[in-house]
């Protein structure tokens, strides 16, 4: 009766993993692994945002895909808002650098506003992460239907890297 149930709790996990069937479990480890990289290097906390942001659309994006029976309109676009806002935001006061905005359109001499330099990189993140797969099928597309190792893992993590590079050299 044990070797049952220890049977059953372990071939649970496997099963639930399996019915995902995608590679955005690796891209989420990759962002997850590239913020605490990036925290390890001494990145600041607006390049640490963007990592924060591509974890948490990698994470939406995974999660979105297990409920195989559509319950409400739009629900893949909602399980992905909800796990991003409910990664980003209550994050926000840990990372979180506030900053100037000014926008010299507006009004006679402009407006400067305040504005969260880490709520936009993790909005940045998120978009970088949501778009990574699709310029890996372009890839596969131009290449005639070849893929090399990990290559929408690659093109997220390297994507996100770059972002970074450049976030930490402008700020």
């Amino acid at each position: 009766m044990i070797k049952k149930k220890l049977f059953s709790l372990f071939l649970l996990p496997i099963l639930f993993f399996q019915a995902v069937k995608a590679h955005c479990p690796l891209c989420t480890v990759g962002a997850g692994a590239a913020a605490a990289g990036a925290i390890w290097l001494g990145v600041s906390k607006v390049g640490i945002g963007l990592f924060i942001g591509g974890f948490a659309m990698s994470l939406g994006i995974w999660i979105s895909k297990i409920p195989k029976k559509r319950y409400v309109p739009f629900q893949r676009t909602l399980i992905i808002s909800v796990i991003v806002l409910t990664t980003i935001l209550p994050l926000l006061p840990i990372f979180s650098a506030i900053g100037p905005l000014y926008l010299p359109f507006i009004g006679g001499y402009g407006k400067t506003y305040a504005i969260d330099y880490s709520l936009m990189s993790s909005f940045l993140g998120a978009i970088i992460t949501f778009i990574s797969p699709g310029i890996s099928r372009q890839i596969i597309k131009m290449r005639d239907g070849k893929i090399f190792p990990f290559q929408g893992t690659l093109i997220t993590l390297f994507s996100l890297i770059f972002a970074g590079l450049a976030i930490q050299l402008i700020l």
